[in-house]
């Protein structure tokens, strides 16, 4: 991973702070087009007010399409609570600043990995006005496979045994909740280390999580509904 995103935010966070001062303005629009790390500037609900062409097109937008959309969309499930946290920290004035792993979505749904950092602007009264959001993204190939949230993976079915299997529940426990016999169950689980390509089933639940298949942090575990077909 490179460190680009934290550099920038060094760079750019003074000028950030004085954005709206007439003598800086011109400059740091300038340094904003220009750049060639991805920014972008929201307002305090988060939606896009403006983003430079490096942003641009590491989403896979056309000019100027990504503006009025709510940034968190674009943040995978895996990811998108935690971030949102730290973006309403950042608007809330609690915290100036901060970089962390993001995992996000392009324009045709393609995941990507990277470094997203997040600087409270604040205008000059003091207030927090906007956020600065620049990404450093990974290398592509880098990371663990990581699927959008939009591809339906799992039947209602399969994600209960999914979620069961990943609890630590036997097959005579899954059998008895699902109202399932032993050999039913074992055929979900079964079908579900064919289509995960998989051969055990530690190997079928680390493989879920490395996915973001799993809502982080949550016990026991939940498929996000995202991935289950209706």
């Amino acid at each position: 991973m490179k460190n680009a995103g934290l550099d920038s935010a060094e760079k750019h966070s003074e000028a950030t702070r004085s954005w709206t001062s007439e003598p800086y303005r011109d400059s740091y629009w300038a340094l904003f087009e220009q750049s060639f790390v991805c920014m972008a500037n929201l307002d305090l609900e988060f939606r896009i007010l403006e983003a430079n062409q490096s942003f641009a097109r590491q989403f896979g937008w056309s000019p100027g399409r990504g503006s009025g959309k709510n940034f968190c969309e674009f943040l995978h499930p895996s990811v998108q609570g935690k971030l949102k946290n730290e973006l309403i920290r950042l608007a809330d004035g609690q915290s100036p600043r901060f970089a962390d792993h993001m995992v996000a979505l392009d324009a045709k749904d393609s995941v990507f990995l990277g470094e997203m950092t997040g600087i409270a602007v604040r205008s000059g009264a003091g207030r927090v006005d906007r956020i600065l959001v620049m990404v450093d993204p990974e290398e592509s190939g880098t990371g663990p496979q990581i699927v959008s949230a939009r591809r339906k993976l799992f039947s209602p079915m399969h994600a209960r045994i999914l979620e069961g299997v990943a609890a630590g529940e036997s097959t005579v426990q899954l059998a008895t909740k699902l109202f399932l016999s032993r050999g039913g169950v074992e055929y979900h689980v079964s079908s579900l280390l064919r289509k995960m390509k998989v051969t055990n089933r530690p190997a079928l639940i680390s493989k879920s999580y490395s996915m973001g298949v799993f809502a982080v942090g949550q016990w026991p575990p939940r498929v996000r509904p995202e991935f289950v077909s209706e």
